[in-house]
């Protein structure tokens, strides 16, 4: 038999990382999918706020005339959400001229746009709009501060989502905003074999791995990737070898992931040497995932993964701190 092909010759783990779980680039306003995201969020969120009316703007005699208005940042932070912001406000005929764009490193007392419209409209859409600029900007600081705490703990590792989001896309694009890795857009993005999908073909995790990764194989033209997730070394390894065979009998150059769920940074470093020492390390690569938290980060980053999953990031986002101020 021929020695594999390593992918290695092909792409760095950097590049098939980043073409695997970093993919936020396309979450735009020009791409129709996200366009669409973001007018259906904002349209529930807006029919569930005001419902029939806007009772105080009716009740105050509030007028059509034309006002401006300022939305300012009150804590410091990584600005995310204004291009769909700008886009909810624009859609009602309100103008809008930013001052920071996406990204942006935020302090007190920055103006992140400002706003010209009808007071009634100003006044309406002001609790939707600030409740979408920090969400997203929660999540895009957070981003940030566990990409910056992971790198003290290895330079190469990077911090990605998970699906478990409240808004999906939006969520996926503050992500790569903040500078962290969107992992899978949605259940038709990419292939993610879990601990369920193992266990309806096999009792045993490291005896399903390789049927599941044979069989997804099938539909890698169709998938960003393919992951499968493990929780213990022997089906890491029965994983890593499954991928380093497909990847031999097919040539190619293919995003293949490991998943190592709940194990400790000691058990990682384990797994990742006898990866080095079977000659399977260049056919995969590791993700980190369950139970990281800002306190263990940095000894998750420095065990030798290449990515390390936090959920916490999108479902327990804290709001930064924002408000609109009219004149």
């Amino acid at each position: 038999m021929t020695a594999p092909i390593h992918p290695t010759a092909v792409a760095t783990r950097e590049e098939r990382l980043k073409r695997a779980l970093f993919r936020g680039a396309a979450l735009t306003l020009e791409n129709d999918v996200y366009r669409r995201a973001v007018r259906d969020l904002t349209d529930i969120l807006l029919r569930g706020d005001i419902g029939k009316l806007d009772l105080t703007v009716e009740g105050l005699g509030t007028t059509r005339e034309t006002v401006s208005a300022e939305i300012l940042a009150r804590e410091p932070g990584v600005v995310a959400g204004l291009a769909e912001v700008g886009f909810l406000l624009r859609e009602r005929a309100v103008e809008v001229a930013f001052e920071k764009k996406d990204g942006d490193a935020i302090r007190p007392g920055d103006v992140l746009l400002r706003a010209k419209g009808c007071e009634a409209e100003l006044l309406s859409l002001e609790r939707i709009g600030l409740n979408v600029l920090q969400r997203m900007s929660g999540i895009a600081t957070a981003a940030r501060l566990a990409q910056q705490r992971a790198a003290r703990g290895n330079p190469n590792v990077h911090v990605v989502g998970t699906r478990k989001t409240l808004w999906g896309l939006l969520d996926k694009r503050a992500l790569h905003v903040g500078n962290g890795g969107t992992h899978r857009l949605n259940l038709g993005d990419a292939i993610l074999i879990k601990n369920n999908h193992l266990a309806l073909l096999a009792a045993r995790e490291e005896e399903a791995v390789g049927p599941a990764i044979a069989r997804a194989w099938k539909l890698r033209g169709e998938s960003a990737f393919i992951e499968v997730e493990t929780r213990s070394e022997s089906a890491a390894l029965a994983a890593a070898n499954e991928f380093a065979h497909a990847q031999d009998q097919s040539g190619e150059d293919y995003p293949c992931l490991v998943m190592l769920d709940n194990m400790q940074p000691e058990r990682i470093k384990s797994v990742v040497a006898t990866l080095k020492q079977e000659d399977l390390w260049d056919f995969v690569l590791l993700e980190a995932s369950g139970g990281i938290l800002e306190s263990n980060l940095e000894a998750y980053a420095a065990s030798g993964v290449d990515a390390i999953s936090m959920g916490a990031l999108t479902h327990s986002a804290r709001a930064l701190d924002i408000s609109q101020k009219i004149s």
